[in-house]
């Protein structure tokens, strides 16, 4: 009964991003809203991680076999696809080289801002320091 009633939270945030893809019209797939959705409730706490956490590890567990259909697709679709394969590779190579380069240098960027930010609070906290430990020294020698 508990599985039943985490699935059926699954599918009311899924069926709440259908209704969403339908009443906006942005080229949004519904399952970007639905996703959303589960996020800004579980951000909230509105739904607990708790309330859907097994039927979601078991949907996460039995996904490889949801590939299978596009698998065969594209296994019926070979003669149509084979012109393509070479675009449709380089385009993969190039698109995948080019996102791992941006998340690098965003990551580096991060990184940098980080210890930058860390540096100066280091350095506001050891000048504080530094005054205090002068201003004591000045009182013991008076």
């Amino acid at each position: 009964m508990k599985y039943m009633k985490q699935f059926a939270i699954i599918l009311a945030v899924t069926f709440a991003g259908e209704l969403l893809h339908t009443a906006i019209p942005l080229p949004v797939p519904a399952s970007i809203y639905g996703l959303v959705i589960m996020l800004v409730l579980l951000i909230t706490r509105l739904i607990k991680v708790e309330m859907v956490k097994k039927t979601a590890e078991f949907l996460i567990e039995i996904m490889p076999m949801m590939f299978i259909p596009a698998g065969v697709g594209l296994m019926t679709a070979w003669g149509t696809l084979k012109p393509l394969l070479f675009p449709i590779v380089a385009m993969t190579f190039i698109s995948t080289i080019l996102v791992m380069g941006v998340t690098g240098c965003s990551a580096q960027t991060v990184m940098k801002i980080r210890r930058r930010e860390t540096s100066e609070k280091d350095i506001k906290e050891n000048t504080a320091e530094a005054v205090k430990r002068e201003k004591e020294s000045e009182l013991e020698t008076k």
